[in-house]
């Protein structure tokens, strides 16, 4: 592995963010800053913050991006150029609709399907997985076999699509798309406990009715 992936669960409805940080370079990126309190700003510490990628652009992964943009203010805020607006408008975020307040912020790149994002020697692969909402995407390391899921597939389960910009159909078809990456992956989804692609090909209902 190249890589070190850590978890931590924040935020109002605790989501997962994760810490990806390149071993040889310490060049790391933040998915998902559901909230940035003191604990991850400690567990960052002096590393090489490049990169804030998020998933997509619900309040319970983003609210933490205008603290943790902050403190590190040379990483990239990067979120699908179809969510991007979730990042200023608090009725697309869902923040108000949670009566939640969420600070504005403007990211500093659109992502695209294809985009590679680099850690040194670690690269990311954007693959733009709509369903969820319109600008859902995977964070997928393919030489450390690593799948960064968002909120379009879980641990024995898939996305909610009744959220505004969500389509059920969307969802199944980015879902057979990863059912058909090649071999396996560590997936690290948005909420609850990390799961590998094999086992849910095997056992997530979604995917198996998606048929071979």
């Amino acid at each position: 592995m190249t890589a070190t992936v850590e978890r931590m669960v924040l935020g109002p409805v605790q989501a997962n963010t994760y810490i990806l940080t390149d071993n040889e370079t310490n060049q790391t990126a933040v998915i998902d800053a559901g909230d940035c309190p003191k604990a991850l700003l400690d567990a960052l510490g002096t590393r090489d913050v490049r990169y804030i990628l998020l998933t997509h652009g619900h309040y319970d992964h983003i609210l933490g991006v205008p603290t943790l943009k902050a403190a590190f203010p040379n990483a990239q805020v990067c979120i699908h150029a179809l969510d991007a607006d979730c990042l200023r408008d608090p009725q697309k975020s869902l923040a108000a609709a949670a009566e939640i307040r969420e600070m504005p912020i403007t990211p500093d790149r659109l992502l695209e399907e294809g985009d590679e994002i680099a850690l040194g020697g670690t690269r990311l692969c954007v693959l733009h997985t709509p369903g969820h909402t319109k600008g859902g995407v995977c964070f997928a390391d393919y030489e450390n076999r690593l799948l960064f899921t968002g909120d379009t597939l879980f641990c024995l389960t898939a996305g909610r699509t009744d959220f505004p910009g969500g389509s059920y159909e969307e969802l199944l078809a980015s879902l057979l798309r990863l059912r058909g990456l090649d071999g396996d992956f560590t997936v690290y989804p948005g909420h609850n406990r990390a799961t590998t692609l094999d086992a849910e090909r095997r056992r997530n209902r979604y995917m198996r009715r998606l048929g071979v």
